[in-house]
C-alpha cells in the first residue's frame, strides 16, 4: 500500500499548482497510510522520510518513461488516466447489499438498483478536505455522461458515526451541489449498521472524537447493472502551506472524464 501511495503521489506531482496562488505542500497520505503510522512518533517520522525518498526515486522513472497500464481496464480509459485514479478491475463478485436512508429521508437499498451502472464511494458529511473533491469530479462525470447519466446511479455511503442524521447528509448535499444530480444519494443509518457496510468494502474509519478530524479510506466501486463489483478507484488530493485542500484543475477534468469512462464500459 505504501507503494501505491508512492505512485500516486509522484503521478500528480508534476501537476502541482496551488489555484489560490500559495505553494503546494506535500501531497496528502491516504487515509490507510495515516492510520499505520499512527503507531508512534519515531516511526512516523521514518515512515515519512521514506515516504519522501521513494516519491522522489518514482518522479524520477515518471518523467523518463509513461506509467505501466493495468490489464483488464476499459479501453477508453487512458494509461494515465488509469494511473491517476489508482483504477483496478476487482473479482466480478455481487456488491454487498444494504439499506440506508437517504438525504431526502427516503429508504434506499442498493439492489433496488439493479439494471442501472452504480458508481459507489465513502464521504463525511463534515469533510473540508477531499469529499468535497470528489463532490466535484462525480458533477463532472455526470455531465460527461451527457444522456447515458440516465442510467447511472451514484451513492455515497456516510463515514461520520457521529453525524447521522438525515440532515448532516443534506447539508452536505445542497452545500456541494450534489443535488443537482438526479440519481444522487448520500446514505445514512445507525452507527452499527454503517460500521458493518464500513467493514465489508474494506473501509478504515478513524474518529477519535465529535470534534476531531474523520480519517478514513477513499474509495470508489463501480457495480455493473447486474450488481457485480468490477473496478476499484481510489481518490486523492493535496495541500498548499495553509492546509488547503486541492486538486489542480487538470487532474480534476481527468478524473470526472475517467469516472464516466469507466461507466459507460459497464453499459450495453
Amino acid at each position: 500500500m505504501l507503494m501505491q501511495a508512492m505512485a500516486k503521489l509522484d503521478h500528480n506531482g508534476a501537476e502541482l499548482q496551488a489555484t489560490d496562488g500559495s505553494e503546494p505542500s506535500r501531497s496528502k497520505m491516504p487515509a490507510h497510510l495515516k492510520i499505520a503510522l499512527s503507531a508512534g512518533l519515531g516511526v512516523t517520522v521514518l515512515l515519512v522520510g521514506l515516504f519522501v525518498f521513494l516519491a522522489t526515486q518514482k518522479n524520477d522513472q515518471l518523467n523518463a518513461s509513461p506509467p505501466i497500464r493495468v490489464s483488464g481496464l476499459p479501453a477508453g480509459v487512458t494509461t494515465r488516466t488509469a494511473y491517476l485514479m489508482s483504477l483496478s478491475p476487482v473479482q466480478a463478485i455481487p456488491a454487498n447489499p444494504f439499506t440506508l436512508t437517504d438525504q431526502n429521508g427516503r429508504t434506499v437499498s442498493l439492489t433496488s438498483f439493479k439494471g442501472r451502472v452504480v458508481v459507489l464511494n465513502f464521504m463525511d458529511p463534515h469533510c473540508t478536505d477531499i469529499c468535497p473533491i470528489i463532490s466535484q469530479e462525480l458533477i463532472d462525470a455526470y455531465h460527461d455522461l451527457g444522456v447515458l447519466a440516465r442510467t447511472v446511479v451514484f451513492l455515497a455511503v456516510n463515514v461520520n458515526r457521529f453525524h447521522t442524521s438525515v440532515a448532516a447528509i443534506k447539508s452536505f448535499t445542497d452545500e456541494h451541489g450534489l443535488n443537482t444530480l438526479p440519481s444522487w444519494h448520500f446514505l445514512t443509518g445507525t452507527p452499527s449498521v454503517l460500521k458493518s457496510i464500513w467493514a465489508e468494502y474494506g473501509v478504515s474509519v478513524v474518529a477519535p472524537s465529535r470534534s476531531a478530524d474523520i480519517i478514513h479510506s477513499s474509495l470508489i466501486f463501480f457495480i455493473d447493472r447486474s450488481g457485480r463489483k468490477r473496478y476499484l478507484a481510489s481518490p486523492t488530493d493535496f495541500h498548499t502551506k495553509t492546509g488547503k485542500s486541492y486538486l489542480p484543475v487538470g487532474s480534476l477534468t481527468q478524473w470526472g472524464k475517467g469516472i464516466a469512462e469507466v461507466t459507460k464500459s459497464l453499459l450495453p
